[in-house]
């Protein structure tokens, strides 16, 4: 009895009967997919909500607004134009569907007859992908949350959002949502912006062939790229043709006609829109994405309105102006370095270009010579000649601001954002010439010296170090070994004069008064130079400095934003101006402001008179910098201060003096253009 007790244990290890021991078997297999179904449900709050997907399909971007209602720039993710699905042409829905998910309309997000076959085929060697156009949907519209790895953990999370996708969205509705949000390269997504870079058309244009090439793309953008790899982009077309012939959209007739055409791509990059103020736009995002977190909004996707201070009429008269004038510019510029003595392979600059160029450390790096790749290259003209194109390119600024507020009324950063995203006015710091002299003169007459006091204009010798060394300006004109006021130093822009106004104040006030007008974010030396303005500043610095100088000394920060408002009209947030701070004594300013009049009337800004008929009350000042790199004109009016600059990127590359003073006279007509009418308002007679 015992005996057969024991053999029956060995042949049941498990206690009780055998009818116990074969349910615990089917337990243990019934384990697996409840633990996977237990799974599944931890997985659920960590995939996107279905107000998540909503969302999605309603992404509105900020719009920045000028204070006349006109859109200055957008906030997007991404380059992307929504086409709803019925201006969508039918071909691309039936090379989609064919090619990537013919049950599309029989399932419910997954297509398990697909996916176990995607398993056998893998498991044979054969790899092959399983996932509906939902799941791909999903991983297109949260990459992040879902991931790509091939691992359980992402197809789950995957499968679970395709579930709550094909919950909120009809058929048709997920189906425009991924012809929207599908990548196809060179900044292009969704399918209207792929028609436009590829084929020259709109979405609801495209014919089979054109159609089978996108969707085609799909299985691998890079890998069959029609514009790098037309041959590989030609067969999965043909791929694409077949699998419509498969599921009855093609007849075999038209099948075996197309699949024989070439492509015929006619490719061009979508460049996207930038509005009336890209670089504005650029210099506020950071401000505006900060502000967005703190309030549980955001930026690219709820649609807030950001209204600004902008003048859209005087914004885009002043990008007309900077493209303008530019083009002439440009023109002066050319001519300053077509002379082989300034650009050839003798020049010592022009070597150093190369030397730092990226083609000539690939070069060096591979192993090549130093002096072979460098006489390479100034060998090769094609190369040179973009080298020149790309250093020679002129660049300017402007920005206009209302003196009795502090509104910002227009800010152009560079003569073209797509070639040049560079923001001119208030990232760049460039030397300001003479536009730093009202500053040594504003300090003269605080300290009580007046208008009417002299100098001689004479050679001087300042020491410098101790006595170590000295300094001697000079003018491009001889000294006239006469007296001359402040007034007429100013007017004139005399260094030797300047120089000495500056000896009698010293630099250290001078950075004093010109931190309190408006250079709050530059460093300025206190030395002698400074009186010339050796000491790098923004453009908006100075702007803002005149415009204390127009507010009679009262300093009021430059501000752009007056309100946010949602996509409703909301307000959530309304900005005020800043407070006025006194800068400068009344008196001192009146008599700043009266002596930059002299600079219009008779001084080296006397063009505004006689040769543009400018009669308004203003004033201003010129400026250039050493070796003649950068060229700035200011010009202050009761009602507005305009600044420009021009000049180039690489400091290194400057105008010859024979072409600098045709370049300024040019350019300083863009500036009087935005800045005053002939029957404006004057200011107050000085005190």
């Amino acid at each position: 009895m015992k005996e057969r007790a024991r053999d029956r244990l060995r042949r049941f290890p498990w206690p009780g009967k055998p009818w116990k021991s074969q349910r615990n078997l089917w337990w243990l297999l019934a384990a697996g997919p409840i633990a996977l179904f237990l799974y599944v449900l931890i997985l659920i709050p960590f995939t996107p909500s279905i107000s998540d997907l909503r969302k999605a399909k309603t992404d509105q971007p900020a719009q920045l607004v000028s204070a006349d209602g006109r859109l200055l720039a957008e906030y997007k993710w991404i380059n992307r134009e929504w086409m709803p699905l019925d201006q969508i042409a039918q071909p691309v829905k039936d090379a989609l569907i064919a090619t990537e998910d013919h049950r599309f309309y029989d399932h419910f997000g997954l297509d398990w007859r697909r996916t176990l076959s995607a398993v056998v085929r893998t498991l044979g060697g054969n790899k092959q992908g399983g996932s509906t156009i939902t799941q791909q949907l999903a991983r297109n519209l949260y990459p992040e949350e879902i991931g790509r790895a091939p691992t359980l953990n992402r197809k789950l999370k995957e499968a679970i959002t395709a579930l709550k996708i094909e919950m909120t969205y009809s058929k048709d509705e997920i189906l425009e949502t991924y012809l929207n949000t599908v990548p196809f390269l060179y900044n292009a997504f969704g399918i209207e912006m792929a028609a436009r870079t590829y084929f020259d058309k709109s979405a609801h244009e495209l014919n089979v062939i054109e159609s089978a090439t996108l969707i085609g793309m799909l299985k691998g953008t890079v890998y069959y790229n029609p514009v790098l790899n037309p041959e590989r982009a030609q067969d999965r077309r043909n791929t694409v043709l077949a699998q419509m012939k498969k599921r009855e959209k093609l007849s075999e007739a038209d099948f075996n006609a197309l699949s024989k055409r070439p492509l015929r791509i006619r490719f061009e990059r979508q460049a996207e829109v930038n509005g009336l103020a890209p670089h504005l736009a650029q210099q506020l995002r950071r401000q505006l994405i900060d502000w967005a977190d703190r309030e549980g909004y955001s930026l690219h996707s709820d649609g807030l309105v950001i209204r600004t201070t902008i003048n859209g009429r005087l914004q885009e008269l002043a990008n007309e102006a900077i493209e303008k004038q530019g083009k002439a510019l440009q023109a002066v510029a050319n001519k300053a370095w077509a002379p082989q003595s300034v650009w050839g392979a003798k020049s010592a600059l022009v070597q150093k270009l190369v030397r730092e160029s990226a083609q000539y450390e690939q070069a060096v790096a591979k192993g090549g010579d130093p002096d072979e790749a460098l006489k390479s290259l100034l060998d090769n003209s094609d190369f040179m000649g973009k080298l020149k194109q790309q250093k020679t390119r002129l660049q300017a600024g402007f920005l206009a601001m209302d003196p009795r507020d502090g509104t910002i009324l227009a800010w152009v950063g560079s003569r073209d954002y797509a070639q040049d995203p560079f923001d001119h006015v208030q990232a760049a710091r460039r030397q300001p010439g003479s536009t730093f002299k009202p500053f040594v003169y504003g300090a003269a007459f605080a300290k009580g010296m007046q208008p009417g006091d002299t100098f001689m204009d004479e050679p001087i010798e300042i020491p410098l170090d101790g006595g170590r060394q000295v300094w001697k300006p000079t003018d491009d004109s001889a000294p006239t070994y006469a007296p001359m006021t402040l007034a007429d130093g100013l007017a004139y822009s005399k260094n030797i004069i300047t120089a000495q106004v500056m000896q009698q104040v010293g630099p250290e006030r001078v950075a004093q008064l010109a931190r309190a007008m408006g250079v709050r974010e530059s460093k300025l030396d206190e030395v002698p130079a400074l009186a010339l303005g050796t000491s790098p500043v923004t453009l908006k610095e100075m702007v803002a400095s005149y415009g204390t100088i127009a507010g009679a000394g009262a300093y009021i920060a430059p501000t752009v934003i007056t309100r946010i408002e949602d996509k409703d009209g909301k307000v959530l947030e309304e900005f005020g101006t800043a407070k006025p701070q006194r800068a400068l004594a009344l008196t001192p300013a009146q008599q700043l402001r009266d002596a930059m009049r002299a600079v219009i009337n008779k001084g080296t800004g006397v063009a505004i008179r006689s040769r543009y008929g400018i009669n308004a009350d203003v004033a201003g000042k010129t400026g250039t910098t050493q070796d003649n790199t950068d060229g700035w004109f200011i010009m202050m009016h009761p009602q507005m201060v305009a600044g420009a600059w021009v000049g180039f990127n690489d400091g290194r590359i400057t105008l010859r003096s024979d072409y600098w003073g045709r370049a300024r006279t040019v350019h300083c007509r863009s500036s009087v253009r935005c800045s005053s009418r002939r029957s404006a308002p004057r200011w107050s007679t000085p005190i």
